[in-house]
């Protein structure tokens, strides 16, 4: 299943889950946002181990303040409710799975 968008309700639900969840802090009109978002798709499709999300910091600028969002895209790794690491402009796929593997791995 490809990344979903979702609230800051269920932002605070996911994040204090089990399962590890990956948020992606994006907005429709960042150019680099929407060259990534393919790759976390992939990722979401890939991985039963893992929770794909989207946050769009235009819908929910509350949240992304709250997160300390000051560069899109950034990614934000939860498991429990505890802040796992988080990448800033990943530049691919491969990027990404390496993040997510030292990550939860730790």
């Amino acid at each position: 299943m490809a990344a979903r968008n979702i609230n800051a309700k269920e932002y605070q639900q996911l994040i204090l889950g089990e399962k590890p969840v990956l948020v992606d802090f994006w907005a429709p009109w960042c150019g680099y946002c929407r060259r990534i978002g393919p790759a976390l798709d992939k990722i979401a499709d890939s991985r039963e181990d893992v929770i794909v999300v989207k946050v769009n910091i235009d819908d929910e600028p509350q949240l992304a303040n709250d997160e300390r969002i000051e560069v899109i895209p950034t990614l934000l790794l939860y498991r429990n409710g505890f802040d796992l690491g988080s990448i800033v402009a990943p530049e691919s796929k491969a990027r990404i799975e390496a993040f997510l593997e030292e990550a939860l791995n730790e």
